[in-house]
């Protein structure tokens, strides 16, 4: 009976306690609010509170319908990352827009800055010369879409290592791109980009419809490290691949070309390409000549090991092959051939008539017979 009447007071005084801690929370809560001033002193104006009596609560689906309506933080427009690949395709895609790139022409003289041989596809350009580059499509590509331009070594044990300047002429530039080798010239929305896996460089540039009169879109392109420049490029050939994307990085389109940078692109040019049309005549007059090459299994014979002996007959009667390049030198040989065995079988003749008498004249006593 002691302990359930020391329970039931211990329960009333509990019941006390929490109905006191109750009424103070709700005081707390209706009593105003406590004021605040600004660091100057200043009083905080009364309309920058509100009273809680008078905000109005959300049940669960009016908060789950404003969580839904909260904008989804998605990636920036402007924020272009370049491709990824670690062996980029260097092999030409027109794509469903027909991406075409075309040239300036201009000849092999030593005064053009920039030339582009058509036979080889390769561009030739001085250091630091703006060549521009003409871009065609058959339709116009989607909104916001970009040109973007990115050297590669063109030879597969190269192909890895990312094209990149000098060291000279990095040092001697003081832009904040100086260690891309490929600029856009004229355009000040060009953005620069370097993959933070392959350290591929490129540069981008938003693609602009053609202007009212003209069928293609032009942009200016520089390469700022000669072909030669030892610690960059280091006379290994270079491409160029030029692709057509959307903002998010789809490729649309694709071309790609060999640049050379060098001194004089006119001579240069013209040098490669006399070298280009000596090796497709060789290797087309070889062709002819294998397809025309006699049959000289008729004329000779192989070589047969003839015994030694002590005269030197042997030897001319030995068969001896001989294979010359080209009819016109095999049909000199032939002749030459017949003549020699021509004018052997003449002295045999002569040797003959020197030993046998001439008719009409009567043999010498000691070469008649007996019978005689």
């Amino acid at each position: 009976m002691e302990e359930s009447a020391l329970d039931l007071e211990r329960h009333d005084s509990f019941h006390d306690m929490w109905m006191d801690l109750k009424d103070n929370v709700y005081s707390a809560l209706e009593s105003p609010p406590i004021p605040v001033t600004y660091p100057d002193g200043s009083d905080v104006p009364d309309e920058t509170w509100v009273d809680q009596s008078q905000m109005p609560l959300l049940d669960s689906q009016t908060y789950n319908q404003l969580i839904s309506e909260l904008p989804v933080d998605m990636p920036q427009k402007d924020c272009i990352l370049p491709t990824s690949s670690t062996v980029p395709v260097t092999t030409d895609h027109p794509g469903d827009y027909q991406l075409e790139l075309r040239f300036q022409k201009s000849g092999t003289t030593k005064s053009v800055t920039s030339t582009f041989s058509e036979q080889l596809n390769k561009l030739f350009c001085r250091l630091a010369k703006t060549t521009p580059v003409e871009v065609l499509v058959s339709r116009e590509p989607p909104q916001n879409a970009i040109l973007r331009a990115t050297a590669v070594y063109k030879k597969s044990e190269h192909v890895a290592e990312a094209v990149r300047r000098c060291p000279h002429h990095q040092n001697k530039d003081s832009s904040d791109n100086k260690s891309h080798l490929i600029r856009v010239e004229g355009s000040q929305l060009a953005q620069y980009f370097e993959d933070p896996f392959t350290k591929r460089q490129s540069v981008t540039v938003p693609y602009e419809p053609p202007q009212l009169g003209s069928e293609m879109t032009t942009i200016l392109l520089s390469f700022m490290c000669n072909s030669s420049c030892m610690g960059g490029m280091n006379r290994r050939p270079i491409l160029t691949i030029l692709t057509l994307e959307t903002p998010e990085g789809l490729v649309l389109g694709r071309r790609c070309f060999e640049v050379r940078v060098c001194a004089c692109p006119g001579r240069d040019r013209k040098t490669e390409e006399e070298q280009a049309n000596k090796k497709e005549s060789g290797s087309k007059q070889t062709q002819k000549k294998r397809n025309l090459a006699p049959n000289t299994s008729s004329l000779t014979t192989p070589a047969k090991k003839m015994k030694s002996s002590s005269s030197g007959e042997d030897e001319d009667k030995e068969m001896i092959p001989l294979y010359i390049q080209g009819r016109k030198k095999w049909n000199l040989m032939k002749r030459i051939s017949d003549g020699l065995d021509l004018v052997e079988k003449e002295k045999k003749q002569l040797l003959v008539q020197e030993v046998l008498p001439t008719s009409g004249k009567r043999l010498l006593k000691k070469d008649r017979s007996d019978s005689d």
